[in-house]
Order: structure tokens, then sequence, then C-alpha cells
């Protein structure tokens, strides 16, 4: 058996490991990069640590801990408040309101699975209020989070933008955000018609019931998410008309609720803009520009930061970083090059390339969507160098491909969806949640096969 070919059985062993002992998959890699290395390549040390993407590691700890000093603050709990106000009562719009507010959360930094956590817990409690599918508002939440989950700033984006540039491929970060961006969006079209939608009435009780909600729902701080979702189910089993009586009394508020903006809130929304501008206007790296606006954050507020680096992503940031690494591992070895040409031998280029669609959408339904396109992207590189398939279309295919099917309740968001609905069959609502995620991995990469990689884009 070739170096080459045992390197790919060892990565498909770390992803079915990963997944079915819930072991971290960048955990696994580290240490498969150092079985492999050593053992089959004879790489020295030097040579495995090569491939460890610092520029990554500094992005993925520096807008998390941003956004975990948001978290902490309030000022995302605010950021929902102010959002659910927009609608006026209007029932319909719920729905969007979720999908727009995950969206602008993950576009400007935040983890998906952190947005959802934080809006999950919400939507899922207006959901079981107003007699909206629990299946349509889990969907709007994550496929809100995908949709902008690929903008130049977020770590989706960043990730993926980062890895193009380290294997020398034609990029465009607009377009590949624009093709998570509109593919979610008429997803969660689809969904609002199928799942109904169109049938919700308009209710003005919903502003009555706006800061209760809110308040008792969206969680202060990462570590409070679970006991969110209980008090989300608690104030669901209250029937909406008995809130509408009571309605709320705004000067009896405590004044650090989520509707009040505090100085602490008002600079953390500033340095949210901030990273925006410094990061699209003047170009300015996104990790080392939000781990300065955090670090100013936690100087001014101590109190509120105290916690936040315990509450980085660092889960995430061990797996990029060990998959990545061991993905350096196999360049090293001439294992990309190998797995490209043998995917080129197949002899058509565009079956080629809508099977790699459906191999990161399947495997990433039940492992992480990260991992799979930090693995996917590199291994597809000889076949795009060859120039019969546009490279900014296929890394966009495989992007959506590996993120959509997230509304797997064995994915992240998926549960966390699952675990935030109150009041509903939760044995009922997993099937149904497993159902949807299927029709997702069956469809959703041919079209975006059709859309993005047939037309030759790039």
């Amino acid at each position: 058996m070739s170096a080459e070919l045992i390197s790919i059985l060892v990565l498909v062993v770390v992803f079915v490991i990963a997944t079915t002992r819930s072991i971290n998959m960048g955990a696994l890699a580290f240490a498969a990069a150092y079985g492999v290395g050593e053992l089959v390549a004879d790489l020295d040390a030097d040579k495995i640590f090569a491939g460890f993407p610092g520029d990554l590691f500094v992005v993925l700890v520096g807008v998390t801990y941003l956004f975990a000093i948001a978290r902490a603050n309030g000022t995302t709990d605010w950021l929902v408040h102010a959002s659910i106000r927009l609608v006026r009562g209007r029932v319909v719009l719920i729905p969007w309101v979720m999908f727009v507010l995950t969206g602008a959360l993950t576009a400007i930094g935040a983890v998906s699975p952190a947005a959802v956590a934080i809006v999950a817990p919400i939507a899922l409690s207006f959901a079981a209020r107003y007699q909206i599918s629990p299946l349509l508002m889990g969907a709007m939440v994550v496929h809100g989070a995908q949709g902008g989950g690929f903008s130049p700033i977020s770590i989706y984006g960043t990730i993926v933008n980062g890895i193009v540039e380290r294997e020398k491929l034609p990029g465009n970060e607009i377009a590949l955000f624009l093709a998570s961006l509109i593919v979610n969006l008429v997803i969660a079209a689809v969904v609002f018609v199928l799942f109904g939608g169109l049938k919700l009435r308009n209710d003005e009780s919903v502003t009555e019931t706006v800061s209760v909600s809110a308040s008792s729902s969206a969680p202060s701080t990462a570590s409070s998410s679970a006991s969110s979702s209980a008090s989300s189910s608690a104030s669901s089993s209250v029937p909406a008309s008995s809130s509408a009586n009571a309605g709320v009394d705004e000067k009896s508020e405590p004044e650090d609720d989520t509707t009040r903006l505090n100085p602490a809130r008002m600079a953390t929304l500033a340095a949210l803009v901030a990273l925006v501008v410094a990061v699209l206007a003047f170009d300015l790296d996104a990790g080392l520009t939000s781990i300065t606006l955090a670090v100013l954050l936690s100087t001014c507020w101590p109190e509120d930061s105290r916690n936040a680096v315990t509450q980085i992503a660092w889960p995430t940031v061990l797996l990029i970083c060990g998959v990545l690494t061991y993905v350096g591992v196999l360049d090293e070895m001439g294992t990309i090059d190998w797995a490209g040409e043998g995917v080129s031998d197949i002899g058509v280029p565009l079956l080629s390339a809508v099977l790699l669609c459906y191999i990161g959408a399947l495997v990433s339904a039940f492992a992480s969507s990260v991992g799979i396109m930090g693995a996917l992207i590199p291994l597809a590189v000889p076949f795009l160098a060859q120039g019969e398939i546009g490279a900014v279309g296929m890394v966009a295919a495989l992007a959506v491909s590996a993120t959509v099917v997230d509304v797997s309740p064995f994915s992240t968001n998926g549960a966390l969806v699952l675990a935030a609905a109150p009041g509903v069959d939760r044995e009922r609502f997993f099937r149904q949640l497993m159902m949807y995620g299927g029709i997702v991995v069956a469809v959703v990469p041919a079209v975006v096969w059709l859309a993005l990689v047939v037309p030759g884009w790039g």
C-alpha cells in the first residue's frame, strides 16, 4: 500500500472516530499528523509544524474573543431585542427577523453555533407561542447563520479564503459570500412557503411580550445557553393572551436589561463596526484587529470580560489547526497531488466536481463542516489547477455543500435547534430534522454544482 493511500485512509479514520466517539477532530488530526509524518513520510517535527495555520489561529481566537465579550456584556442580547422590536407585532415577519439576525451575527464574526445558540431559544419560544412550525423556525435560524457565514470577516469566510490564498487558487471573497447568502436565502424562502409561513396572521400582542421573551431567553454569556433554553420553555407555556393582557411595565425593568444601551454595550457596538470598517475599508488583518479591540474593551470593563478568554471557541480553534496541520503533512508528502490526479483520472471533470460536492455534504451532515472544508478544498487543488473547472465556482460549491447541511440534527447547529424547542414531541422533531437534512444533502449539492460549477465561474 502506498504512503499516499495510507495517509488518505488515516484521514478517513480520523473523521469516523471523531464522529462516532465525540473526540475533537483537530486533536485526532494532530496525532495523525505526528504518526503519519514520522512513521510513513519520515518527516521531522519542523516539517510537520510547517503546515500549522498561524494566521487562521489568530483570526479564530481574536474574533471569538471579541464576540465572547459582546455576549458577556449583553450586547448580543440588545441586538436580539432591537431586531424583534422591528416586527411591530407582525408574526409573519418573525422567522425572517431570525434569519437576518443570525446572518448578521455570523457575518460580523460570530461562530455559527454561537449565533444559533443565542437566537434559537428565542426563535423557538416564539414558534411555540404563536403556533409557528418549529421546523420552519429552526431552519430559518440555521440557514440565516449559514447565509452570513461566508462574509470576508466571518469565521467560515476567513478559513476558506485563507485556504484559497495558501493554495494559490483564484479567489473571490464577495462571490463566495453571495453564493452562500443566495443559496440559503432561496432555501429559506422555499421552507417558509412549504411550512406555513404565508398563513401566519398578524398579532399585535407580539410587541407586548417582546421584553419578556427576549430577557428570559437570550443568554447573556456563553455558559448560560442551557438555562436560557429552560427559561424559553417556561415562558412559552404562558398563553399569548395572558401575556398580552399583563403587558410589560418598562419602568420596573432593571437598569441593565436588554432594552438599554449602557456604555459597555455602546463601546462594543462601536468595536464591531470598527472591525468591519478596518477589514473591509482598510484591509487590516481581522485577527489582529479583533484581538486589539477585545483587549481595549477588557481593559475598560474588566468585570464584563473576566471570563471571555474561556469562552473563545477553543474546540473550533483546535479543530481547524489540527485538520490543516494534517493537510500540510499530506501536501508535504505529495498526497495532495496524488489524490488530485486520481480525481482527474475519472476523465469527466464535471462528474468529479459533483462527486466532491456530495462527499462534502454527506460527511459534513455527521461531522464538522469546517473540518470538511479544510480537507476537501486542498485535495481539489491539483484537479482545479488543470483549468477545466472554474476555481471560484468550485470552491463556492464545496463551501456551500459542506455547510448548508448543518440543519441535520447530528450537526451542532441542528442539535442546538432540537434542544431549544419547547413544548414539542422531541422524537418527532428529531425525525423531521433528520428527514429535512437528508433532503438538503440529496438536492443542494446538485443544485450548486449546476449553478456554480457547470457555468465555469472563475
